[in-house]
């Protein structure tokens, strides 16, 4: 039987980082750690291995088509398949409250976009069972739109990564031209760029779902971290590791197509009254 393997992707610090520590003390295959810096990268294999864990590395920049593609070889290549995919990697301008064209187009160009490519790539490497773990936000809850247009489109039966593009594509256009509305979303608007990719990135977790029957694909909010991006988070990002293990490690293969916040409740996605939204602190 051809050994398992798991990747997460943007773990070299943060979140990814503890997902791949737990990774490596519970999963029985190898882990790879991604990162798109290898100095940053490597360091952090360092301080595994200090901890008696064994990562391996590999270079990988989510917002370069030719960084996954060159990924995606090396895993057909060396393993002939992956059984363990976590979509960490992440960006937010956290004191960008507004952000500009150029701003909001790099937010989505890496929290959303990158997906379709890594689609594109690696899931025809994902073997039968395979588990993929997207992680969302408090901002990829549909509760954080107002607009009914986009309402309409995103809780449509039959959504298609076409209309997520479309969605994105509306937005990104207001920003441009300056017909950008605050009140399109909750909290006057605010991170609207965040709130848009992330909101995408939840809704092709349901589109690939549907695609990729024989695999289980969800989307998590793992809590308001304490990172980088989030200064004002409160939870440790090595506690919430422990829900994203969960779902790839324990959680009943049968949970697909879902969004689990961060103890492990399943929110219903499509509430668009729910108060899941997300409120940004001054």
């Amino acid at each position: 039987m051809a050994q398992k393997v798991a990747a997460v992707t943007g773990s070299n610090k943060g979140l990814g980082f503890f997902i791949v520590k737990r990774l490596c003390q519970h999963f029985d295959g190898i882990v790879y750690l991604l990162a798109r810096n290898e100095e940053r990268g490597l360091e952090a294999v360092r301080k595994l291995n200090k901890m008696g864990l064994k990562p391996e590395f590999h270079i990988l920049d989510v917002s370069d088509k030719e960084s996954i593609k060159k990924f995606a070889d090396f895993i057909k290549t060396k393993h002939g398949g992956l059984n363990v995919l976590v979509n960490n990697a992440a960006v937010m301008d956290y004191k960008t409250v507004y952000p500009s064209y150029e701003g909001a187009k790099y937010n989505i160009d890496v929290n959303y976009r990158s997906l379709l490519d890594i689609e594109k790539y690696l899931y025809p490497l994902l073997r039968d069972g395979a588990r993929v773990v997207n992680v969302s936000s408090m901002c990829g809850h549909l509760s954080n739109l107002r607009n009914k247009k986009w309402l309409d489109s995103l809780t449509k039966e039959d959504l298609e990564t076409e209309d997520i593009n479309n969605f994105v594509d509306d937005y990104l256009n207001s920003v441009k031209n300056g017909t950008f509305k605050k009140e399109d979303f909750a909290d006057e608007g605010k991170h609207a760029e965040h709130r848009v990719s992330k909101i995408a990135m939840t809704a092709l977790t349901m589109v690939q779902q549907r695609k990729y029957k024989n695999i289980s694909i969800n989307a998590i909010y793992p809590g308001y971290l304490k990172t980088d991006m989030a200064p004002k988070g409160v939870k440790d990002p090595e506690e919430a590791a422990d829900v994203i293990v969960y779902l790839i490690l324990e959680a009943s293969p049968n949970l697909k197509g879902t969004f689990m916040w961060d103890t492990k409740k399943l929110v219903d996605w499509y509430d668009v009254d729910g108060d899941y939204y997300y409120k940004h602190e001054d």
